[in-house]
């Protein structure tokens, strides 16, 4: 039996790893804010995890293999780190049991035994083979008790929520399917709406999607596991999406004739918030030797096809130079968080178009049978 001394600190470590244990868990689910603190155990165990996946996803046999090999890693994150959390809190109150020398009315109650009637007390099923008999024990049962009932409603209620908000982020990507081309493209997009004459239609369309960025900022905040949840089709994501309305919002500030400047305004100021944001939280610092995405050929492209659509854009010779200014605010950022998730950054012009998500299934291509 160790000392008296040496039993209360190793009981106050257990009582901290309950503790910190619970503050995670309440930062992460119930915090509805970021949390700047260095060190942080879920942090940790999504940067570790996410290493891993990745370095696994490099086995993957060809691209839309590893694809759907990531799509997997949010929501099995998700259940580890509840596992995780659940198996430290069973420790530490067995730790606390242990050290502090809880009498138990059993013959047996080693250390394993605790384990095991901590784990029964925290799901709270109470066989009853194994029971406290000294006050301490008796209200040490009573605080786990509670802690597993409470850390289980928590959870029931979150992933609702959770799934609630990717529901919100993954209709609006979906819908721009049809509107921007797959992936999303800035041109495209001002393309489509010049053919049919709605530029003035593009107000609206920047408006919903400045709700939208603000919405998928405060829920990434809030819940950073979804960054990681990835979009039903490969070709889209929650980061090419905001992208391409960035790239959008930059244009008709610009160039664009006849486009709604000032809720382009308004929805690139709320999009980049969302990007600088974003990029702090998940520790990814802006990336500033990137590939330029729109060289001189691409930009002499993009004009060619907008100019088809009858969406002429600004020929004032200093219109290519504030466009790039707009663009060095913000595409450090993106490609930051793009090389994060491994989530591609979509293109300002299309090469070789390629049919629409909503235009092929798998059944067309041969990939069903």
């Amino acid at each position: 039996m160790a000392p008296p001394i040496l039993r209360d600190i190793l009981t106050l470590i257990a009582l901290g790893l309950v503790i910190g244990t619970l503050w995670e868990g309440f930062e992460t689910i119930i915090l509805p804010r970021s949390v700047s603190r260095g060190f942080r155990l879920t942090r940790f165990f999504f940067i570790s995890f996410w290493t891993f996946w990745r370095t696994l996803a490099a086995f993957a046999r060809n691209e839309d293999d590893r694809e759907s090999f990531y799509a997997y890693f949010g929501p099995l994150s998700l259940i580890f780190l509840l596992f995780v959390w659940a198996s430290l809190l069973i420790i530490g109150f067995a730790l606390i049991q242990y050290f502090h020398g809880v009498g138990m009315m059993t013959d047996a109650h080693s250390l394993f035994d605790l384990f095991y009637y901590s784990g029964v007390t925290f799901f709270t099923l109470g066989y009853g083979d194994i029971v406290p008999v000294t006050k301490f024990g008796k209200c040490w049962a009573v605080a786990e008790a509670g802690t597993g009932f409470g850390f289980l409603a928590i959870v029931i209620g979150y992933l609702p929520v959770l799934y609630q908000s990717f529901s919100r982020r993954e209709v609006a990507i979906s819908l721009l399917d049809a509107r921007a081309g797959s992936p999303p493209t800035a041109t495209e997009l001002l393309v489509r709406f010049g053919r049919e004459g709605n530029l003035s239609q593009l107000d609206i369309l920047l408006r919903e999607w400045e709700l939208w960025t603000s919405d998928v900022l405060e829920s990434h905040l809030s819940y950073p596991v979804l960054a990681f949840y990835r979009s039903q089709h490969s070709r889209q994501s929650w980061i090419a999406a905001l992208t391409a309305m960035l790239d959008v919002s930059a244009a008709i500030q610009v160039g664009i004739k006849n486009a709604p400047m000032w809720q382009a305004k308004l929805t690139f100021a709320m999009a980049r918030h969302a990007v600088v944001d974003l990029s702090m939280i998940f520790h990814a610092p802006p990336i500033y030797n990137i590939e330029d995405r729109l060289p001189q050929a691409k930009m002499q492209q993009m004009r060619e096809q907008l100019e088809e659509a009858g969406v002429p854009f600004c020929d004032d010779p200093g219109a290519e130079q504030e466009l790039y200014e707009l663009r060095r605010s913000y595409e450090p950022y993106v490609a930051a968080l793009s090389s994060r998730f491994i989530m591609p950054l979509p293109p300002w012009v299309m090469t070789d178009p390629e049919p629409d998500d909503w235009q092929a299934s798998g059944w067309e291509n041969g990939v069903l049978k």
